[in-house]
């Protein structure tokens, strides 16, 4: 009898026989399927007599306490968590823990003891990234019971989206801090700049929005820093206010004496400005280059019991990011590094939630401190298809005053809700319409210019009328490229397009998957030598690849266009008014829509899927309804 039919029988006295005899036997394969079974006798002796480590994990990432969760012998679990030290809150590729397991398998005995744990249910628990999708480089500011938050919108348009939540974990966007297509300054960029990390703070009434505008690599001027300001957190916000000191990431800091401050990289630079916020009145003078010394970048200061805290990303954006803080009893004096730097970074590589930093803290009014922060989560341990999102993490202090992040164990993947009685903003999950005519959760590449896009109300859904780009979409010239975020890694999308009656040879409208102007994918019709032809078209690079389907009848005046995406693979299907789904291909592998898909400009957005349409020089336009998009977690 081998170890492993030894260990699905539950015979421990051959478990031990075999062994002594050869203690290089026991594996992961082994320990797991002892896991399964849950004999406490058994998980005691693989513990505590065997060569297993309990560091041992299989391919999904999970640990024996995932596989001990499927058993329902609460004892074992226990002696797992008490006397071992396993977490059931670890999770595994796809941020499952093995509370979640137990929950799934309705192993009532491991629930019961958990709840007894923790003094709380599953359901009092939040699931990390709180912001799904890209919302990059994250900065909050809390205004009595509410708090606000803007993330990074690059060349997206309506620029930095500012969001609402009542209970930090349930957020939507509320508005933008430009709107005004003349002030956005997006025609001329890249894909990738524009708009890099915001910082929103409050001040005498106002809100104030700093961030920097990113041009493109032409000398001599590379960065500026804008300031708007608003007395409304949705806005509209004032023009925006130039501030042409070189760096990054800038934020705001308000002192106690009154003058205000920006923030800028490399390390932290600080410099004055003036009372509304507008004009630096001081030279940049460095406070501290960093504790880890390699990209130092997001500063933000908050002042806390006499001290001074600056708080760092450092480590470059991807793999090994992390937030370190500095401490300083005089704002402008020599600065000390916590000695439980960095307090977020995560270090397990095979972890689902990676490349942690860029963290900003806000308190409650109840007197908790948590701290937002970027993170990116991978298909395949590759490709952020999803972009950074934003991660929310309890923050403590030690006795002497210093803060850690989630006990310093790096990003959690369920963590204990900062309130449990509070809704979501919007309960009845109304769909707003902004000022500019879009919801507030869709977005263009670059502006688009009054009446190309319009959005109607209808008694079911929303009607999107759109012309077509005169540009190609390969071009940072297109407009009207009408999107919202990929927020999961698995969804189904759709969307009710009527066919369009083309003007011109090479027209063509669809539902696109778009990461910039140098990769995109779309499934649709295009005009060809006078007919309507289904297609599709992958725009990676400087190339196409293009797949062409049947003819279309002139009876047919719809076509529902469907994008099933599970990972990078894409099955695109679509019916006409008889409502019967007809396969049309398959997307095997979009690994372009993310920032590591090929080389070529800055890529720090993420994947977004919506509706586009290209008319050439000749009029088109296209109208599209009922767009759906169902993630699935």
């Amino acid at each position: 009898m081998d170890l492993l039919t030894a260990i699905k029988n539950n015979e421990l006295d051959k478990i031990k026989e075999i062994l002594i005899n050869d203690p290089s036997l026991i594996d992961g394969k082994c320990f797991f399927e002892a896991g399964k079974i849950g004999d406490y006798e058994v998980i005691k002796y693989l513990v505590e007599y065997s060569r297993i480590s309990l560091n041992e994990v299989d391919d999904h990432n999970r640990n024996i306490l995932h596989y001990t969760a499927k058993s329902n012998n609460a004892k074992t679990f226990e002696y797992l968590t008490d006397r071992c030290g396993m977490s059931p809150f670890s999770g595994d590729d796809n941020r499952i823990t093995p509370w979640e397991i137990a929950a799934e398998e309705g192993a009532d005995n491991i629930i019961r003891y958990l709840e007894k744990k923790y003094g709380h249910s599953l359901k009092d628990y939040y699931k990390n990234p709180i912001r799904t999708g890209m919302f990059p480089d994250p900065s909050i500011v809390r205004v009595g019971e509410d708090y606000y938050m803007v993330n990074s919108s690059f060349v997206f348009f309506p620029c930095i989206p500012i969001s609402h939540s009542k209970d930090l974990i349930h957020w939507e966007i509320i508005g933008h801090a430009i709107t005004n297509p003349k002030w956005a300054g997006l025609d001329e960029l890249e894909g990738g700049r524009g708009y890099w990390a915001p910082d929103i703070s409050y001040y005498k009434g106002r809100f104030y929005i700093t961030a920097t505008y990113r041009l493109n690599d032409v000398p001599p001027t590379y960065r500026r820093q804008i300031v708007v300001s608003s007395d409304k957190p949705q806005g509209p916000y004032s023009e925006p206010a130039f501030i042409d000191e070189d760096g990054i990431d800038p934020s705001i800091f308000n002192d106690d004496d009154g003058r205000r401050y920006m923030l800028l990289n490399r390390g932290a630079r600080i410099l004055e400005l003036s009372e509304d916020g507008t004009k630096q009145i001081s030279e940049a003078k460095l406070l501290f280059y960093g504790d880890n010394k390699r990209a130092p970048e997001g500063p933000h200061i908050i002042k806390k019991d006499g001290y001074y805290y600056l708080f760092m990303a450092e480590g470059g954006t991807g793999i090994g990011h992390k937030v370190t803080v500095s401490r300083s009893r005089e704002l402008f004096g020599v600065y000390e590094p916590s000695p439980f730097n960095p307090i977020m970074t995560q270090t397990d590589p095979k972890a689902a939630i990676q490349r942690c930093g860029h963290g900003d803290l806000v308190q409650t009014p109840e007197g908790k401190w948590y701290m937002v922060y970027l993170c990116g989560r991978m298909i395949n341990g590759k490709y952020s298809i999803l972009g950074r999102e934003t991660a929310l993490d309890p923050v403590e202090w030690t006795l002497d005053g210093w803060p850690y992040v989630n006990q310093n164990d790096g990003p959690s993947c369920l963590q204990l809700k900062p309130y449990f009685a509070k809704e979501k903003t919007n309960d009845n999950n109304a769909i707003e319409i902004s000022s500019l005519g879009i919801p507030y959760d869709f977005m263009t590449a670059r502006p688009f210019a009054e009446g190309d896009i319009k959005c109607i109300k209808t008694d079911n859904d929303l009607k999107f009328i759109i012309n077509g780009s005169k540009e190609s979409l390969s071009s940072k010239d297109s407009r009207n490229v009408l999107v919202r975020r990929q927020a999961h890694f698995n969804f189904d999308a759709g969307v009710l397009m009527e066919i369009p009656e083309f003007t011109a040879k090479g027209q063509y409208a669809g539902l696109i998957g778009y990461y910039d102007e140098n990769t995109w994918c779309i499934f649709g019709v295009k005009e060809d030598n006078g007919k309507k032809r289904l297609f599709s078209c992958e725009h990676i690079g400087h190339e196409d690849f293009v797949k062409t389907g049947d003819f279309i009848s002139d009876n047919n005046k719809t076509i529902r266009l469907i994008m099933k995406t599970r990972g990078l693979n894409r099955e695109l299907s679509y019916s006409f008014e008889d409502e019967k789904v007809l396969d049309f291909g398959v997307l095997d592998n979009v690994y372009y829509l993310c920032d590591e898909g090929i080389k070529m400009g800055k890529r720090f957005t993420g994947a977004t899927i919506g509706m586009a349409a290209y008319a050439g020089q000749n009029p088109l336009k296209v109208t599209f309804e009922d767009f759906m998009y169902n993630g699935i977690i």
